[in-house]
């Protein structure tokens, strides 16, 4: 991994959770030389769920293989408990099993260890920002599992005039998410700034009683938006 430094990360407050030393602190050095403030590393599942709460990360670098705790659960609980934290898995595993594990647990992103440290980086970036990343290929596969669970039978969701109703914009962006865009992609065919399109995002959440992006791309995709 190289050291140089990557714009857009200097103010990116990261905490990197790996149970291999020599690589956590690989990571974390790499991170703190682009820029990235590493408030804290955790080598096991609790240790990491104690350091991010007294820490408050804006983005977590997290292995799923932990000892103490999977790593699963940790994005699960941290998620719960510290509002606004991503999550960013950073796995040796590409199997779709655990993929989708950790986007159903919340993560943001799923990045592979083979992964340069540019493209760390930017994934650090992204993420911070509310924008999926995923290695190439297993973007494809996510949407895809969005799709299979819109297909299954959910949870009875009351379509009255007691559920809240949606801007045109809120809807707008809502079916740009289905798609498969990124918030940057979602601005720039909106004409509207990012953290515009992260405010309609977050308002869409709050007002449908969703807890993550998953949840919202299924929401979406079961009515149809996706299509539209």
């Amino acid at each position: 991994m190289s050291e140089q430094s990557v714009p857009g990360t200097e103010a990116i407050r990261v905490m990197v959770v790996d149970d291999h030393p020599m690589w956590r602190d690989a990571v974390a050095r790499d991170l703190a030389a682009a820029g990235c403030d590493v408030v804290a590393t955790a080598g096991d599942g609790p240790q990491a769920v104690r350091r991010a709460t007294a820490t408050t990360p804006q983005v977590l670098v997290l292995d799923l293989n932990l000892p103490g705790m999977p790593g699963a659960t940790v994005c699960k609980e941290l998620i719960s408990s510290l509002p606004g934290l991503r999550v960013l898995v950073l796995s040796a595993s590409g199997e779709h099993a655990d993929v989708l594990e950790a986007v159903k647990s919340g993560a943001t992103g799923y990045l592979l260890k083979s992964a340069s440290t540019d493209e760390l980086t930017d994934a650090v970036r992204r993420t911070a920002v509310g924008d999926p990343v995923f290695t190439p290929g297993l973007a494809g596969l996510v949407l895809g599992e969005y799709r299979r669970l819109a297909s299954e039978p959910a949870p009875a969701r009351p379509d009255d005039p007691s559920v809240p109703q949606l801007t045109e914009r809120e809807t707008e962006v809502l079916r740009l998410v289905a798609k498969g865009l990124s918030y940057k992609q979602i601005a720039e065919r909106l004409v509207i700034s990012h953290r515009t399109v992260q405010n309609h995002v977050q308002n869409t959440l709050g007002k449908l009683q969703l807890h993550n992006r998953v949840e919202l791309v299924r929401y979406a995709i079961e009515r149809g938006l996706d299509d539209i």
